[in-house]
């Protein structure tokens, strides 16, 4: 099969790409960009229907540049003035850079992860963030892991829908015209169901770049030919090269499977759960001690009580009265000469 046609469900244009042109200029192929679905900011009475009031978050955590576009739309349609203290959160460089489209870029008030969600959340947790109220503005398809990062760094936040995920109009493509389709968002595979309902893959390459992408596509009876991104294909152009010098290529070295992925966390909620019990036990047995300690002075006043019946030895002298009737006997034989004498005396006289 012969390599003519690629189709990247992305916006843009192979032309401001030099990886994309080396790609056609080597191998005289077309390839067009087409995003598969949107993100429209919500409306504000969509939003109100959330009950979350801005102005009471101190600070705003950016996922993509579609969810800060919607955040400041909406705050200008409900008359909300961001303070110049307001801190912010972004999940990379460049999309922190991409504020100073609505703000004034101060160093001191934003703050940049390195591409990760996790990465937000450990920014977030530091000590001289950690007082602070977070809204994390979100599309309408936010991730629960993100909620339980949140909860488990036990931050000051709540979730914000900002903005809408809709599926773009796709019924001018003819698909079956491209040998090659390269998804990068497991919306894309939505769109792809729903504006062609009856769509088979027959001998079209799909490459599938992102955890996500490669769920969606297995869920959805999907092969690819290509999962990214690896050692072997760190990027998009890289895939596709390879498949046009070799459209039957089977990939071996696969990437991680996102349900793999989940398993070890799985055990290690476990190994937590182990290990929290096994300390809950030390601790009820480092207490165990302590309230046997009254026993021990149960034991000690023992001794007390054999005192208490050794008294009668110390008594044993005092009824010893023996001495006593020596003395008595002497003082009667005092009293028997004081009479003698006194008759005597009185004989004389």
């Amino acid at each position: 099969m012969k390599i003519s046609k690629i189709l990247i469900a992305q916006p843009g244009v192979a032309s401001a790409n030099p990886h994309y042109i080396n790609l056609m200029k080597k191998y005289n192929v077309q390839i067009d960009f087409r995003p598969f679905f949107s993100l429209i900011p919500l409306t504000v009475r969509e939003f109100r229907t959330q009950k979350i009031n801005i102005p009471d978050y101190s600070a705003i955590v950016f996922t993509s540049k579609g969810t800060i576009d919607a955040f400041f739309k909406l705050c200008t349609e409900l008359r909300i003035k961001v303070p110049d203290s307001q801190k912010y959160f972004c999940t990379s460089e460049s999309l922190s850079y991409y504020l100073q489209k609505h703000i004034i870029y101060r160093k001191r008030k934003i703050f940049f992860g390195d591409g990760t969600f996790a990465s937000v959340v450990k920014l977030a947790k530091a000590d001289k963030h950690k007082n602070e109220s977070i809204l994390i503005a979100s599309p309408d398809h936010i991730y629960p892991e993100w909620i339980q990062l949140f909860k488990e760094a036990k931050l000051n936040f709540a979730p914000a829908v900002v903005a809408k995920f809709v599926d773009n109009d796709l019924k001018d493509l003819k698909l079956e015209d491209y040998q090659i389709i390269a998804f990068y968002n497991a919306l894309d595979v939505t769109s792809l169901k729903n504006n062609f309902p009856g769509f088979k893959q027959n001998g079209t390459k799909f490459v599938a770049f992102g955890a996500g992408i490669r769920k969606a596509m297995r869920e959805a009876g999907l092969s690819y030919a290509i999962g990214g991104p690896t050692p072997e294909f760190p990027a998009l152009a890289d895939a596709l090269d390879k498949l046009i010098k070799d459209p039957d290529f089977k990939q071996t070295n696969l990437p991680e499977d996102p349900v793999e992925k989940k398993a070890p966390a799985k055990k290690a909620k476990t190994e937590t759960k182990v290990k929290a019990a096994t300390a809950a036990k030390k601790k009820e047995e480092a207490e165990k001690p302590a309230a046997k300690a009254p026993a021990k002075k149960a034991t000690a006043k023992a001794p007390a009580k054999k005192t208490a019946t050794a008294k009668p030895a110390a008594k044993a002298p005092v009824k010893k009265t023996t001495v006593k009737a020596p003395a008595k006997k002497a003082a009667a034989p005092a009293k028997s000469t004081a009479k003698k004498t006194a008759t005597k005396k009185a004989a004389k006289k």
